[in-house]
């Protein structure tokens, strides 16, 4: 009987793992369409500023950082927790939604600023574009954050055990894609403003 029962929780998490990669696979069509709506109404700007006249590539290098940084507590707090070491892990996972916290405050200073210079999403397709592809970005790190603080505590309540690691495996694995398009869009928007 026990094994029986051990069988089902692993076809479960099979499922919830296959699941999660179809989920994962749909994002990167969303961000595959947003980069590439992007690509295609960045030189509209209505007679109005310029990307390389708005965007600023210092500033989001300090996110990109920030981003990264996060993306590496991240994975350490997997392999602490991988490893039973789970004050490790809560403490390197707080670190990480602060980061992520720090990360899409900057997102919105940035927001505020272009808008309160008189450049909202409505002034031409250029900034609906890159207020979509980064706004869209910024609602999956939100949600992150949401999600690693609900997962901070189960792990908090229950510790180190194989259903808490599966969950952490696939938070770390979101978590890790979103830094990934995070790199394309610093260097497709914002490095490409640059150049």
């Amino acid at each position: 009987m026990s094994q029986l029962s051990e069988t089902k929780k692993i076809e479960q998490y099979e499922k919830t793992e296959l699941g999660f990669w179809l989920y994962l696979m749909t994002d990167i069509i969303l961000f595959a369409s947003l980069f590439a709506t992007y690509m295609i109404l960045r030189p509209n700007n209505a007679g109005g500023p310029t990307d390389a006249e708005l965007l600023d590539p210092s500033f989001a290098l300090l996110e990109t950082g920030i981003l990264l940084l996060s993306s590496f507590t991240c994975g350490v707090a997997m392999l602490a927790l991988r490893f039973k070491r789970t004050s490790l892990a809560v403490g390197l996972l707080v670190v990480t939604l602060l980061l992520g916290i720090g990360f899409v405050s900057l997102e919105l200073y940035e927001f505020i600023n272009l808008v309160k210079e008189g450049h909202s999403w409505q002034q031409s397709a250029f900034l609906s574009a890159f207020f979509t592809l980064v706004g869209v970005h910024g609602l999956h790190i939100t949600i992150g954050v949401i999600w690693g603080a609900v997962l901070l505590s189960l792990i908090r309540k229950k510790g180190s055990m194989v259903h808490t690691l599966r969950k952490m495996t696939l938070f770390s694995l979101f978590w890790h894609f979103l830094d990934l398009v995070w790199i394309f869009i610093f260097t497709i928007v914002y490095l490409g403003a640059a150049i």
